[in-house]
């Protein structure tokens, strides 16, 4: 089981195939499986890299809560990449793994060959009630039952669409997700997406980040679709795909379609070819 010792705690982690890197940053309710369509997918190009956070086994579980904030998830990917002798990555992150890389790349830009951002900023557009129903989360969580919130949590309104679309997918994310640590899950919950800042707080940095870009949400994750136009319209070299008729998961609700465009995206990137918008731009005028 390889385990990189970083900031203090162990990272666990997979390398698969060759190439330049491609590290992929998981959601709260996934893990490094979560990426097992990318990683059969791009691995016959990239070096693909998934890794768990701190707070989901077999990677520590800090006892302390103060050890959970998105500071420190990006200062563990920075750290992960210097374990591993990673200079520049393309990196790509789904809902608080998309907020880690968009936070990494605004902080280390230079670390960055690309970046994708997928399914984030949920809680930008009613941070009250994100708290609310966060605190219900937690509070689940306390109760230390996962098999109960994976079957909660793992039907919620914008996941019910992988179990329509896909039931074996969904039953193998929902028993994945039952495989947490109740404890990790309910510290890192209350460390990083309730206390992270919304997307819109970022507003002066995205003005500058110059990384190439590519946003990516389901139509009908409704939590999502508004800070992604945001991002967007902030960051000068951001492109934005919406997946028709697919909530939160879009990795693995529409595989394919989510692989074949991230390629696409990659290997524009690498031609040198991914654009910037005209500085210029403005919607104030309509011809």
């Amino acid at each position: 089981m390889p385990l990189a010792s970083v900031n203090g705690i162990e990272l666990h982690y997979e390398a698969t195939g060759d190439g330049e890197p491609l590290v992929w940053s998981h959601e709260f309710g996934g893990d490094y499986r979560s990426w097992e369509p990318q990683v059969r997918f791009f691995a016959r190009r990239y070096r693909v890299i998934t890794y768990n956070h701190r707070g989901y086994p077999p990677s520590t579980v800090p006892d302390n809560p103060a050890a959970y904030t998105q500071e420190q998830l990006v200062a563990d990917l920075l750290g992960l990449l210097d374990r591993l002798g990673i200079a520049q990555a393309h990196l790509a992150g789904l809902s608080m793994g998309g907020n880690v890389v968009l936070n990494f790349a605004l902080a280390h830009p230079d670390r960055c060959r690309s970046i994708v951002v997928a399914g984030t900023g949920s809680g930008s557009d009613n941070p009250e009630r994100y708290r609310r129903e966060g605190e219900r989360l937690i509070a689940l969580l306390d109760q230390g039952d996962m098999q109960t919130f994976a079957d909660t949590f793992g039907r919620g309104p914008t996941r019910r669409q992988l179990c329509r679309k896909d039931p074996r997918g969904w039953q193998e994310f929902r028993d994945q997700l039952a495989e947490h640590s109740a404890r990790g899950s309910a510290m890192i919950f209350a460390g990083v997406p309730l206390q992270r800042p919304t997307i819109y707080q970022l507003a002066l940095k995205l003005d500058v980040l110059t990384v190439p870009t590519l946003l990516a949400v389901g139509d009908e994750d409704g939590e999502c679709l508004a800070p992604a136009l945001f991002i967007k319209q902030h960051v000068r070299t951001a492109g934005l795909l919406i997946l028709p008729n697919t909530g939160h998961l879009v990795n693995l609700e529409e595989p394919a379609l989510f692989n074949q465009q991230i390629l696409d995206f990659l290997t524009t990137v690498e031609g040198g070819h991914w654009p910037a918008r005209d500085p210029a731009f403005t919607t104030d005028v309509l011809f």
